[in-house]
Order: C-alpha cells, then structure tokens, then sequence
C-alpha cells in the first residue's frame, strides 16, 4: 500500500470549536498533547487564536499562556496551526496597533506554540486593515503559511471566482492552499468541478482539502478528493471528529485503504487521544461527534458549525433558545442584503450577531454592530461582497449617529512601551499586557485568577498519579489493591 496521505488535526481547534463552543480547557489539551506531538500528522491545529483567548479566560476562567506553555512544551515536534489575520483582535480589525500584532505571535513563536498561520477566509490581501510586514514578517520567523480559498453558493460565487481567487492567492506565495468549506457546503459534483480548477491555478503549490459534516457528505467529498489527487485532508479525533466537525481520522483512513493509499500515523497514539477525550466528553456532558444525516437546509442558510455551536451556547445564556431557527432565517436575510459575503469567519459571526439582535429588540436593525457599519463603509473590500450590498440599508448604516464615530482606516502605530502605560504601566510584563488588550482591562483577568489553577485530567505522563488522586477523594472506596502480575500492592483510604 502506498503511504501518500497526510493529516492536518483539527481537534483542538475546530474540533472543539464545531462541537464543544470551543471549550478547549488547558486541562484537556494537557491530557493528549504529548500523542499528539508524536502521532505522525503533518500539522496539529492549536486553539491559540484571540478568540480563544477571550473564551479561555472569561468562561473557562483559565490562564491562556499556561495553555501556550504546555502546548509549547509537550509538542516540540509538530506543526502547530494558528488561525490567523495581521489584525489581532477579531471583529475589531481597525483597533489593533502593528507592534501590538507583532507582539502576540512573537510571543507564540518564540514559545514554540505556532509555526504554521492558516487565513480564514477569501479576503487576505486586499483589506484595508492588512499590514505589509505581516507575510514578510511570519517568512522571518520561519513559520509557514496556508491561505484558505473558501467556498460560498451565491450569484457571484462561480467557477471564474474561484479561478481568479486561486491567482490572487498565488501571488501571495503562501506555502500551502487549502480548499476549505466552512459550513460544509460542497456537493461531490461542485467538488468534481472546482477542485481540479483550483489545483490547475495553484502554480504547484501544494493544496490541502477541509469540510464539514454538516450535510452529510464529508466522507464521500474526501473519497473523491483523494481520487482527484489531494494528498491532505483536515481531519478529526473522535469525540471531536464527525457530527459538525471535520470527518473522523479513522473513518478517512479505512476508506483511504481501498483507493490504495495509506498512511504513517502511530495508530495506538491516536486511539490514546481520542479514548481520552472521550472519556473527557462523558464526564463532562460534553457532546460526541457522530455522522450527520442530510440537511438541505445547509444550503439554505450556510451558517457554517463553530458558529452554529457557539450560537447555540449563547443564544441557551440569553433563554432564548427556543428562537434559533428564527435568528438562523434573519441571518439568511441579512447575507442578501449585505451582498453575499463568504459564510465564514468573520461575516458568518457579523451576521448571526446581527440576526439575535434583531430576533431579541423585534425590530430589524433597531440596534447596528459596529462590524456592519464598518463593513458598510467598505473597510473588507471588495471581495466581501458590500458593493452588492442594499444601497437602503447602507445608507442607513452610514447615517447612524454611531458612523461618526467609527473610524475606517487603521490606527497608526505606537511604541508597545507606550500602549503599556494605558494599561498599568511600563513595569506590565508582555504577557500581561497581552491579556490586558485583549480583555480590554482587568476585570475578567481578575476573577479567572480568582479561580485558581486549572482543572487537570489524565496526562500522558502522570495518569497514575491522577487516578489514585482522583480515588483517594471518594469516601466509599475504603481499599485499593494494585497488580502488576508479579507483586501486588494494597493501599488504604483513611
């Protein structure tokens, strides 16, 4: 057999992000990142983004660099993934400072935590918000780059969009493409037709495939992809492989058998990862991936899985989750009427915000995102799709007493040493102050170090330990007896 295929793990990042709301607690990263390191897949996505840091310390209540730490520590060897944009804070693209960019993945990089940036969406490299140094900067630094060609369905997104698509990106030189379908979109016919052009417009750079089982389809679609030549699929590990995540790692590799082509992942190591995540998801209610049936609706409204997820979680802290499907039919509205932008990160979150809020006021548009009015005025380019936007409702944007305080192009630079005195003075270590921009001020810094360390779970190194910890806690278990086949051992709680 053939040992062509390669992996990129998606588990801890979209993984989580599609199934759990992406409650990636340092705990459960800790627990598998050292099989990871050591499986085999030729890249490992880390869930290190600043979303993930706003999530890790305002809901977790957990400290993101202890996260940055371990995954630094216990995975010297993989290519660590980082969903990545030169503007740091998402959804706030024009706030963010180049130094303070720059700062966040020198502190990453040189913690070993990244070296591989993935973009999001079909909009690198003609925002209004993107910076020169930022490719030039992660080439300096070693990392790699993968740039996303993502799919949409909409009157403007044709074969000839995404051959010319596939040339912009070209010229960006990035190390990787990766055909990516966020919402789980792609028919296998659609994939018969725009995969091979996008490969003929690549120029030999190397182009990986990523969906969703959203639909239904994911399995079939990496079957035919791997037919049409792609070598790398985005996958996942059960519990967080299938359902509205990227298709199981094993199910990918047992059908890759019978087109004669394998593998040289360390097969024990995975099943470790995924039998410990899975006994994560038990004890914590969390859910498990599992095949989705059909969904035509998929189709309909493109709201692709992590932010379904998460919209789900958010909606059930509002008690308004009874009223999904209604915010789910606004956010189809509003796509139309903004012109169509891609379903993915960050239009997809821009427009389910924007649908619960006029789902919750009951009045359409009665409270305007700064994203929209921002977006409106052309700050996301062409490509977003808001020169088809409804020219009404752009000018009702545009009038809004809130216009006139936004700014549209990014703010001019500042030396960090500076920027740390608004946030508590030039003594701030990096990290701290990181945390500070990020959170916008201490408040939620505060109560998650209120908390206290982060929850623990079995480790590849110190599953013993944790178990009789975890034993001597339960009252009822009064004796604990231990074999090895050749000696037994006899502890007593007291």
């Amino acid at each position: 057999m053939v040992k062509e295929l390669k992996f990129v793990d998606t588990t801890l990042r979209d993984g989580t992000q599609s199934l759990w709301a992406s409650e990636s607690r340092i705990g459960m990263v800790e627990a598998v990142a050292e099989d990871l390191d050591q499986a085999g897949f030729q890249v490992v996505e880390v869930p290190l983004m600043p979303y993930n840091f706003k999530k890790i310390v305002r809901d977790l209540k957990e400290d993101p660099w202890v996260l940055a730490k371990i995954v630094g520590e216990k995975m010297p060897n993989a290519k660590k993934a980082f969903m990545g944009e030169p503007g740091l804070v998402l959804f706030e693209l024009l706030e963010t400072p180049p130094s303070v960019a720059k700062l966040f993945y020198d502190l990453l990089i040189d913690r070993g935590a990244i070296n591989r940036v993935q973009t999001m969406a079909n909009i690198f490299g003609n925002l209004k918000t993107d910076f020169p140094w930022f490719l030039p900067y992660l080439r300096s630094k070693g990392v790699e780059t993968a740039h996303a060609i993502a799919y949409s369905i909409s009157p403007r997104h044709t074969d000839e969009y995404f051959a010319n698509k596939t040339k912009e990106v070209v010229a960006n030189k990035p190390d990787v493409i990766y055909f990516k379908d966020a919402a789980g979109l792609l028919t296998v016919e659609a994939l018969r037709r725009l995969l091979p052009i996008i490969i003929e417009n690549s120029n030999g750079i190397p182009v990986e495939f990523h969906t969703h089982g959203t639909t239904g389809l994911a399995d079939e679609l990496y079957i035919e992809a791997m037919k049409l030549g792609v070598r790398t699929l985005h996958t996942g590990i059960p519990p967080l492989g299938g359902g509205s995540g990227q298709p199981s790692i094993f199910t990918t590799i047992e059908n890759a058998k019978y087109l004669n082509l394998g593998h040289n992942l360390d097969i024990e190591r995975v099943q470790r990862v995924s039998d410990r995540l899975m006994a994560i998801a038990k004890a914590d209610n969390l859910p498990i991936g599992a095949p989705l049936e059909y969904d035509y609706s998929q189709y309909i409204h493109q709201v692709p899985g992590g932010v379904a997820s998460n919209l789900r979680h958010q909606l059930q802290g509002m008690n308004l989750h009874n009223r999904v499907d209604e915010v789910v039919e606004e956010s189809i509205r509003i796509r139309a009427e903004l012109g169509y932008p891609v379903m993915i990160t960050p239009y997809s979150q821009f427009m389910v915000t924007q649908a619960a809020i006029n789902v919750a006021t009951g009045e359409r548009y009665k409270v305007v995102i700064d994203e929209l009015i921002q977006f409106a005025a052309g700050i996301y380019s062409e490509d977003s799709g808001y020169l088809m936007m409804d020219q009404n409702l752009k000018d009702k944007f545009l009038s809004l007493p809130r216009a006139k305080e936004l700014h549209y192009e990014p703010v001019e630079d500042m030396p960090i040493k500076k920027l740390k005195e608004q946030f508590g003075g030039p003594t701030l270590s990096d990290e701290e102050f990181m945390l500070r921009y990020i959170m916008k001020g201490t408040k939620d810094i505060e109560e998650m170090r209120k908390a206290g360390p982060y929850r623990q779970y079995f480790s590849a190194s110190t599953p013993l330990v944790q178990l009789l910890d975890k034993l001597s806690k339960q009252p009822e278990i009064t004796h604990l007896q231990i074999e090895d086949g050749k000696s037994s051992l006899i502890l007593t709680n007291n």
